[in-house]
C-alpha cells in the first residue's frame, strides 16, 4: 500500500518510523509484539526507538489502522486491520435485524499466537432479543 498517501488523507503526520512500522505490519501474517517490532527495524536498518514504536502503536490504534490483541500478563500483538466484514443479528421477537462488526479478528490473532492454528473460515450464529423486546 501507498502509505504516504495513507496517512496524509487521515491527517497522520508522515515519517519514516511510521512508513516502516506499517511496510512491517502489511508483510506479516501473525501479529507482532512492539518489542519484535523493535527488532524488525533494527534488523532493516531503521533506527528507530521503543518508545517510537509504542507512540506509534498507540496512534494507529486510536485511527483504527490496526489491531490490538491481548495475549495477558501486559503482553500485546499488534496487525494490521483486515478488509471488515459485519454480522447480523435477528431478534427473535420482532424480527428487527442489527449489523455489528465482526469479532473473530481477535480470536484469529489468539489463535495464530498461541497455538499458531489459521482460520479459514468462520460461520458465526446468535441468537437473543433486542433492547426494546427485552421489556
Amino acid at each position: 500500500m501507498e502509505w504516504n498517501n495513507y496517512l496524509k488523507k487521515n491527517e497522520i503526520k508522515i515519517t519514516k518510523a511510521r512508513i516502516a512500522l506499517l511496510n512491517i505490519l502489511e508483510n506479516i501474517t501473525k501479529g507482532i509484539s512492539a518489542e519484535n517490532l523493535y527488532e524488525e527495524c533494527k534488523n532493516q536498518g531503521i533506527n528507530v526507538n521503543l518508545s517510537t514504536i509504542y507512540r506509534g502503536l498507540e496512534l494507529f490504534e486510536e485511527k483504527n489502522i490496526i489491531n490490538k490483541v491481548s495475549l495477558g500478563e501486559g503482553h500485546f500483538i499488534y496487525s494490521l486491520k483486515k478488509n471488515k466484514h459485519n454480522h447480523t443479528v435477528e431478534c427473535d421477537i420482532c424480527h428487527k435485524e442489527i449489523a455489528f462488526p465482526c469479532p473473530m479478528q481477535h480470536i484469529e490473532e489468539l489463535l495464530k499466537a498461541q497455538v499458531g492454528f489459521t482460520l479459514k473460515e468462520h460461520k458465526l450464529e446468535m441468537k437473543g432479543v433486542c433492547e426494546d423486546c427485552k421489556e
